[in-house]
């Protein structure tokens, strides 16, 4: 190490102590001496290794270091503990989340009495390095939880549903109910889970009646996921009182937009429409498009029992056969919906359009509009499509300057994942009688690109110019892990696929290209989830960084006030700073904005759960048929398939192929006969056959029946 002038010294002295530090954490459990530091440190020259010397003396003073036996150091214990969420996987081991973004890696025999998603204290475990165990809860992420209950003569255990809780619950004969048979889903409440206890004991709080049970079986994904049966009395009569209030008088307060032709376009069975478009022909030959959003934010107001509600579920969730709502059915489907043949107030983004997509014109603000006609996508496509109708003109130049945009997106770097939507056609038993995938049209996308010039110009309009940007809501998306990527680029070699960048927006150009090389591929499915994941999660902040995945520098949620609560902020603070309001600050933003994030991924958990459900459901009348399907994984144990027609997965095991031995080829990614060599690839089109479909366990189980020419 050079040397440095005596001014100097100090810092020398704590970028050393630093290192040292770093060292000793790394290294957790073992011992060195100041030579062995040093050494490590790279540091050779005798005036440098004083510094080591010195910096480690300090680290004693302060208690960072303890001296094992003589002149042999090593990281006090109480240095190397964490506090983070940790995360159970179905094989039992735990990751938690550190301060510098890197999972740490925690053993399924050191997790202790952690369940999924507790709050935890981690220690130094064991000898080897960045080796963790749970030292303590210090909060239960939740106490309540679902399962099938197996009665014993004086106790009973709970298998519970989630399957990332890898123990029983015991259940005491005191916290029994006389009514509960064996083989029962229930509701249980954990009581008390010490390092001293082999199993967590539980009380018995809920019989939701059988397995397969469509009312057991959906409880059960509502009471796993926290989410509400219904409204509290108080809200709903406050909910009804505003619906005697009416809205005449608030009429005369806003731009009136009632005589412009509006029209609504959303799925045919949708029952709250919180959007409408408005458009005019304009003289000099642009178009002037409004894009109305309902005004949920007259109705709710501020820190009211009805918005503390509104709050407390942060969104809608869309179970397979209901939907919990956000609000009171009195405001969702009535007064906020923007029904046909009615005057509603809205809050309004209305842009001047030329004929090459770009805004010239803009104004925001709070509106009354009446919507001249309902369409549903599928008779919006139509139109597109050719057929006729009296708003056939608004409907096609509203499509030409939605694909203009789009392509603009798209060629600024917006990524174009698209996709499929599985959905169900139910009886009146609420049980699935028919799968139908549904692909996104050229009426949808219409909708959805100015939705996004909405909620792109709202975020533009309060956070440009940057440094007089306002406190406010965004929805943002991180950059890709790179690394994840790299995974990425690695298992696309297996389909001769090339991704040509992984970094920054070069990334977003490469995966495009992909995307689009794929389109009609046995695979395209796969390649698309996993370049999904390699994606970093959309959330809520109030530190705008963009969202990656749009392309977009500002953008946020300003569109569905009526199913997201980060849509009722922003419109509350629109119009606060339309109306020359200061900045309130970000510290409650912040808060709201992280509870909302929360809220998002657990209703996007509990609407996976029913879809997982019902496609078992849907299985089990369809035991011992066949059916297409691609190889969607590949395990040790076997290969998994989705389905063509339903995309319900299950597992083709490797017990189950018996014309051969097979054997995972963990570096090839792919599964081999030993003796005639056959092989199961990712991608592969398969013929399968329903051996079974548990309903208790959400699984499927299919047999090999034939190959299909792959590739």
């Amino acid at each position: 190490m050079p040397k440095n002038k005596k001014e100097d010294l100090p810092s020398i002295q704590s970028i050393i102590e630093k290192e040292i530090k770093a060292f000793f954490k790394q290294n957790p459990s073992r011992t060195f001496n100041y030579k062995q530091v040093a050494a490590a440190l790279k540091i050779s020259d005798k005036e440098s290794r004083s510094y080591v010397l010195a910096g480690i003396n300090k680290l004693l003073v302060n208690k960072t270091l303890k001296e094992k036996s003589r002149g042999k150091y090593q990281l006090n214990p109480s240095e190397n503990k964490l506090v983070g969420i940790i995360d159970i996987t179905k094989k039992g081991t735990g990751y938690l989340l550190n301060e510098d973004g890197k999972d740490l890696f925690i053993s399924a025999k050191n997790t202790g009495v952690a369940l999924p998603g507790d709050k935890v204290l981690v220690g130094a475990s064991g000898k080897k390095r960045n080796e963790y165990r749970v030292e303590k809860v210090l909060e239960r992420s939740r106490k309540v939880f679902t399962g099938i209950i197996h009665l014993s003569e004086s106790f009973a255990f709970v298998k519970p549903d989630d399957s990332r809780v890898g123990v029983d619950f015991y259940i005491p004969e005191q916290y029994l109910k006389d009514k509960v048979l064996d083989g029962q889903k229930v509701v249980i409440e954990l009581e008390k889970w010490e390092n001293s206890d082999k199993k967590p004991t539980a009380k018995l709080l809920q019989i939701l009646g059988w397995p397969g049970d469509n009312e057991a079986e959906i409880h059960a994904v509502m009471t796993a996921y926290n989410l509400p049966y219904e409204f509290p009395k108080e809200v709903v009569n406050e909910a009804n009182d505003l619906y005697k209030e009416g809205f005449e008088k608030e009429i005369s307060k806003r731009k009136d937009f009632r005589a412009k032709t509006t029209f609504t376009i959303d799925p045919h069975d949708a029952k709250d429409f919180d959007d409408a478009l408005s458009i005019v022909f304009l003289d000099n030959g642009n178009v002037e498009v409004g894009i109305h959003i309902a005004d949920v934010t007259h109705y709710l107001k501020e820190d009211s029992i009805l918005d503390k509600e509104a709050f407390k579920r942060a969104t809608s969730v869309y179970l397979v056969d209901r939907v919990i709502p956000m609000l009171p059915e009195v405001l969702s489907n009535d007064l906020c919906s923007l029904r046909p043949n009615e005057d509603r107030l809205a809050f309004s983004a209305v842009f001047e359009i030329d004929d090459s997509g770009k805004v010239q014109e803009q104004w925001f603000g709070r509106t009354t509009i009446h919507s001249d006609h309902r369409f549903s996508y599928e008779e919006a496509q139509k139109i597109i499509e050719g057929e006729d109708h009296h708003l056939a003109k608004e409907v096609l130049k509203l499509n030409e300057l939605a694909k203009i945009m789009r392509a603009r997106r798209v060629k600024n770097g917006a990524i174009e994942f698209g996709g499929d939507e599985v959905k169900f056609v139910l009886n009146e038993q609420a049980k699935p009688k028919e799968v139908v995938i549904k692909s996104s049209k050229e009426a949808h996308k219409l909708i959805e690109e100015f939705m996004l010039l909405a909620n792109r110009k709202v975020a533009e309009f309060v956070g440009k110019p940057k440094d007089k940007a306002k406190s406010f809501v965004y929805r943002t998306h991180d950059l890709p892990d790179e690394e994840k990527l790299n995974t990425l680029k690695s298992f696309l070699s297996y389909f001769g696929l090339k991704l040509q960048h992984v970094r920054g927006k070069a990334a977003a150009y490469a995966l495009n290209q992909l995307l689009k090389s794929i389109e009609g591929k046995s695979y395209e499915g796969i390649v698309k989830n996993l370049a999904i994941r390699s994606m970093a999660k959309a959330e809520y902040s109030t530190d705008n960084i963009g969202h990656y995945g749009l392309a977009f520098e500002h953008y946020t949620h300003f569109t569905s006030p009526i199913r997201r609560y980060p849509d009722v902020m922003v419109h509350r603070l629109l119009q606060h700073y339309l109306t020359g309001g200061k900045d309130p600050g970000s510290e409650k933003l912040s808060f709201q904005c992280r509870h909302c994030s929360i809220k998002e991924r657990n209703a996007v958990e509990a609407e996976r759960a029913s879809i997982k459900y019902m496609q078992v459901l849907f299985m089990m009348e369809h035991v011992g048929e066949e059916f297409d399907g691609v190889i969607t994984g590949i395990t040790p144990w076997g290969f998994f398939v989705e389905l063509e027609k339903t995309r319900c997965e299950g597992l083709v095991s490797l017990d189950s192929l018996d014309d051969d031995m097979y054997y995972f080829d963990e570096r090839r990614h792919k599964i081999v006969g030993q003796r005639q060599g056959a092989e199961f690839h990712f991608g592969d089109r398969v013929l399968v056959k329903v051996l079974d479909a548990d309903i208790i366990e959400k699984k499927l189980d299919f047999e090999f029946v034939a190959a299909y020419d792959n590739f």
